[in-house]
């Protein structure tokens, strides 16, 4: 098998969440242990940091890995979905994994995974700890699947844990309310490894006050975190405001918050070495440093299009109001969403003055177009619908003036269709 048709393999051979939802959750870490030991557990051979959270941490995971880059650290980086490219997941000082290689490890691997059957992320998350240790990883920044409890990530025991928030998605796996969400995120708490938790609630501050007293965990809040806690004054003599952060989206100031509360308690309590200057660079080139995309990305100026992969409520609670902050003559949205998400409560967010190009990603999962249409006339929402994301963005592009601003998003992979038709 080439590189294509390997990857084609992975998706049909093993359930992917991405393609079929809940069917691919695999709940217990039976097949990861299992695996890990027929790789030699090869986690053990590299430090980590484990991040977990409903939103956020995607951007807290590459910013963090930018930065320890910047340091001179060795990093690999793990992180899903890939918006282009699989091997987007698996990155050494922000370059993917080799076609080859993804080529060589199904190829050499079949025969002991295929009768052990399992998911997509649990085979994924085994390859990309083979990678970082054989690439001799200094430290590896593992970004959680779902959840953390039972995701296949957490057989790490890392450095430091991050949990960056919590707000409900996925909640037919974690849980209804805000405290038991909480609760299963917790689960990647290690005994006496710090943890650094992102923002809190009234429901979810006491179930990780709780896990942490019992593990011996040293707990520190994000929220309460200051400059002048640095050491170096360098750092310490600023204002928050006065990092550049190269992350544009509003709700990166929360996520910069528990970055470098997270930096701060990675120089203090892990002995890795971190200087100011390496802050200060990870935080202004996180993009060029890791690929990362599809945060509030800007694609063009003229009109101004930007996308974003927000796509609960509690990204919404962000998106919606700077979204509609953005000057111009017209707003136009280019909008889907995929079936497990709480699609209501984020429809009465969205911008009222806006013309939808409602769509659908090229997923299972993916609400027919006419189906979210239906539902944005019942919150007065104008516009029609497209079969395809490249379909709604070329009618979009086609009917903006050059002043007016194109937002595609509401889903994960309705930024991803739009990234690969750009191609």
């Amino acid at each position: 098998m080439n590189y294509d048709q390997t990857v084609s393999y992975l998706f049909h051979v093993t359930p992917a969440f991405e393609k079929i939802g809940a069917g691919a959750y695999k709940e217990g870490l039976s097949n990861t242990l299992a695996l890990d030991a027929h790789f030699g557990h090869p986690h053990r051979f590299f430090k980590t940091i484990h991040v977990a959270g409903t939103n956020g941490k995607g951007s807290c995971s590459h910013t963090l890995a930018a930065i320890l880059q910047s340091a001179g650290y060795k990093v690999g980086l793990y992180t899903s979905p890939h918006l282009v490219d699989f091997r987007e997941r698996i990155r050494v000082n922000g370059k993917c994994i080799s076609k080859k290689r993804v080529v060589d490890f199904v190829k050499n691997e079949r025969s002991f995974f295929e009768p052990l059957q399992p998911s997509f992320f649990e085979l994924t998350t085994a390859m990309a700890f083979v990678y970082f240790a054989e690439q001799k990883v200094d430290i590896a920044v593992i970004e959680v699947g779902l959840g953390g409890r039972l995701d296949c990530t957490n057989i790490i025991t890392p450095l430091l844990s991050v949990i960056t928030n919590i707000s409900f998605d996925h909640t037919q796996f974690l849980g209804s309310t805000l405290d038991k969400i909480a609760s299963e995120k917790a689960g990647i708490i290690k005994p006496k490894v710090p943890v650094v938790i992102g923002e809190t609630t009234p429901e979810t501050a006491p179930v990780f006050e709780e896990k942490a007293r019992q593990l011996q965990a040293p707990l520190f809040k994000a929220e309460t975190f200051r400059m002048d806690q640095f050491l170096d004054p360098a750092l310490s003599s600023l204002q928050f405001d006065d990092l550049s952060f190269e992350l544009k989206g509003d709700y990166q100031q929360k996520n910069k918050r528990t970055i470098l509360c997270a930096i701060h308690v990675m120089q203090t309590s892990t002995g890795l070495v971190i200087p100011a200057s390496a802050i200060q660079n990870g935080m202004r080139q996180v993009i060029e440093l890791t690929g990362l995309a599809g945060r509030w990305q800007t694609l063009r100026t003229s009109p101004l299009v930007i996308c974003d992969t927000g796509h609960n409520t509690g990204g919404w609670q962000y998106l919606a109001p700077q979204i509609s902050a953005q000057p111009c003559r017209q707003l136009r949205m280019v909008f889907g969403m995929v079936d497990d998400k709480d699609i209501r409560t984020v429809m009465q967010l969205l911008p009222k003055d806006a013309v939808y190009y409602w769509t659908q990603a090229s997923s299972h999962r993916a609400i027919p177009s006419q189906q979210v249409q239906a539902m944005g006339q019942t919150y007065s929402l104008r516009g029609n619908a497209f079969p395809t994301v490249a379909e709604a963005y070329q009618q979009a592009l086609s009917d903006a003036s050059h002043d007016d601003f194109i937002f595609v998003g509401g889903s994960s992979y309705v930024v991803a269709d739009l990234l690969t038709s750009l191609q």
